[in-house]
């Protein structure tokens, strides 16, 4: 799957900040039946004043009537653009394909770091631009090379990791070393939510800061993933960025970083914007993302938060759901 691909220049400088973007979801369904549907509010995470990346975000009219394109596609991974076993299905490579055709780029947007990816969209045969660690790296696949980083105080991460204990209890954590050669660090009861993805253990929580990181994985026995994401941005509120990335995926990253962020700065290397953007995601680690682009797609599968702020809910991942839309837009 040529996946779109995007030959990088240098970055412009950076857009001076500006508020998080906010409006008021419309939820569609796509097909000739819209149902209607009443959004709850959006439960984005606030970034703070002194986030490394603003997110440039402007008011984007939206065309009166008709239809419109756009120049960027942004698509998360797993819950979104893959199926079960990491597969991109043929009508999904063919509706990226029609979507290349018009002149439209690919980012891949995912939590996984590159190390952990970086085979992955290699047997997809992508070639552009991905953004990965929650927004923390941006990465050239054709080149093999790390545009941008942002990694989390180890000393930083170890106190947030404190804060969360005294209001849960123990937990399990792990963590992914920075780098395009970063392994991922598992202490004892940390279980890895997606099998796929590999993993070192270590003998004890020292071992995790032996190098630079650039996010946190936390599991609790007892509480679930909303409950632990819930407990954990009210514990390390000015520390670092919560997220919820999937089942038995709740994360700790740079403060101020997400999808979003890492988005915004692959897109300045296209000469493309938010106003360029069309979205894809499942999860609420994808809201920014969906926020920050013109038009946001929720998959059907996805959590509810993502709902709430999506501007349009396609089928899910098994079922072709990003084809369904391409070939609407681009078709």
């Amino acid at each position: 799957m040529a996946l779109l691909p995007a030959h990088p220049s240098p970055a412009p400088p950076e857009a001076p900040p500006h508020p998080p973007h906010a409006h008021t979801p419309v939820l569609t369904q796509p097909g000739p039946a819209q149902a209607d549907a009443q959004p709850g509010p959006a439960q984005a995470e606030a970034e703070a004043d002194s986030a490394p990346w603003r997110v440039p975000t402007r008011e984007r009219p939206r065309p009166a009537g008709g239809r419109r394109t756009y120049g960027l596609v942004a698509t998360d991974l797993d819950g979104t653009l893959l199926r079960a076993g990491d597969r991109v299905s043929a009508r999904t490579r063919a509706a990226l394909e029609l979507a290349r055709g018009a002149g439209a780029r690919h980012i891949v947007v995912t939590g996984r770091p590159v190390p952990g990816v970086r085979g992955l969209l290699a047997a997809l045969g992508y070639e552009g631009i991905a953004v990965c660690g929650q927004g923390a790296q941006v990465y050239d696949t054709a080149s093999g090379r790390m545009l941008s980083a942002l990694t989390l105080d180890r000393e930083t991460a170890a106190t947030a990791l404190g804060k969360i204990e005294a209001e849960t209890g123990a937990l399990y954590a792990a963590v992914d070393q920075d780098g395009t050669d970063g392994h991922t660090l598992i202490e004892p009861g940390y279980r890895m939510a997606h099998p796929t993805l590999p993993a070192r253990p270590v003998p004890h929580r020292d071992a995790l800061w032996e190098r630079p990181i650039a996010k946190v994985l936390v599991r609790h026995p007892e509480l679930t993933d909303d409950e632990l994401a819930a407990t954990a941005r009210s514990a390390v509120d000015g520390l670092a960025t919560v997220t919820m990335a999937g089942p038995g995926t709740v994360e700790l990253q740079p403060l101020g970083v997400t999808k979003a962020t890492g988005l915004a700065r692959a897109a300045e290397l296209l000469g493309l914007g938010p106003a360029d953007t069309l979205a894809f995601g499942d999860m609420p680690n994808d809201v920014p993302m969906l926020q920050w682009a013109a038009h946001g797609v929720a998959m059907a599968n996805s959590h509810p938060e993502l709902l709430a702020v999506a501007d349009e809910i396609t089928t899910s991942n098994e079922e072709d759901g990003v084809a369904r839309v391409l070939e609407r837009v681009y078709g």
